[in-house]
């Protein structure tokens, strides 16, 4: 790394849809191990859901009314669009992301809608609502998750849905607001009758990565995790400022989900108006398919 910062994803944030940067080759791997958790400092409840920790109680009143995450290593712009493309178990797959103008009130507190569409060898296997909110001390938190599946392009339900507050599922922080690298795992998000518990620790920080999009020297690495799954592995994800996460890699074992970013842009207001429609479909959606998110009200306009 030289002894100045680089970050080229920069000026793709600010100018949109501009051609994506020349692709450069090797990329670092980085692996770490997973390690032991030690109890929460602060917490109302048990200090841990082990073996990981809450890094702060979730609190309402910690929320402003209307939602907005700029998180430097997460940020949810509105109208933010990102491609990342690989394979899942060697087979193509393509996630698009992308940051709606909606907002729900979920867990209690008004929060940012995202709309991820899965493809699996150009077949769609997933289309997803999660919903995202940044309290006061910067802190992201993930409050839910409303995932439809398909198979052979036929929805065959959305069973791992899950809403902070409904069956004892829990937000919890996906981004914290200061990071440090760390052994302790923290609590990503929690829903038992869905075994369910997302946990992650910070493995790196101001790292060099180059993907199809750009480089960067100031990245910060997370290694992620499904406790009740440990055969799913373990996931490293690399984040940009500015930009969230540019590419997802595999700890262990060998195979798995591994993507890089592609693109990254600013929809337009067409594009933008077909996202909002789409989602808001998916969430009319899921008042009929899924109990939990019953108790939810309707996504709106931000």
């Amino acid at each position: 790394m030289g002894s100045t910062p680089r970050n080229r994803f920069a000026p793709l944030w600010a100018l949109g849809a501009l051609l994506l940067l020349l692709l450069v080759a090797a990329v670092a791997a980085v692996s770490a191990g997973q390690a032991t958790a030690s109890p929460a400092v602060k917490s109302s409840k048990s200090n841990s859901i082990e073996p990981c920790i809450r890094l702060e109680d979730f609190d309402r009143r910690d929320f402003p009314r209307r939602p907005n995450v700029d998180n430097r290593y997460l940020p949810l712009r509105p109208g933010t669009q990102l491609t990342l493309e690989g394979t899942v178990d060697g087979e193509p797959h393509t996630v698009v992301f992308t940051v709606t103008d909606l907002m729900k009130k979920v867990g209690g507190v008004n929060s940012l809608v995202i709309w991820d569409i899965d493809e699996s060898d150009g077949e769609l296997v997933e289309s997803e609502l999660s919903f995202f909110a940044q309290d006061e001390d910067d802190n992201v938190w993930n409050v839910g998750e409303y995932p439809e599946e398909f198979e052979n392009g036929d929805f065959v339900g959305a069973p791992s849905t899950w809403i902070a507050g409904e069956a004892d599922a829990e937000a919890g922080i996906h981004m914290a607001g200061r990071t440090r690298v760390s052994s302790r795992l923290y609590v990503q998000g929690f829903a038992p009758e869905i075994d369910f518990l997302d946990c992650a620790r910070v493995v790196a920080k101001y790292q060099s990565v180059c993907v199809p999009a750009g480089c960067s020297d100031q990245v910060l690495i997370t290694n992620e995790q499904n406790i009740f799954d440990p055969e799913g592995g373990i996931q490293s994800k690399f984040h940009v400022p500015g930009v969230g996460i540019v590419k997802i890699g595999v700890v262990e074992p060998a195979t798995g989900e591994s993507l890089e970013l592609t693109d990254f842009k600013r929809l337009n207001r067409d594009e933008l108006r077909e996202v909002r429609k789409e989602a808001l479909r998916l969430d009319r959606r899921g008042f009929k398919f899924s109990e939990v998110y019953r108790a939810t009200e309707p996504a709106e306009r931000l």
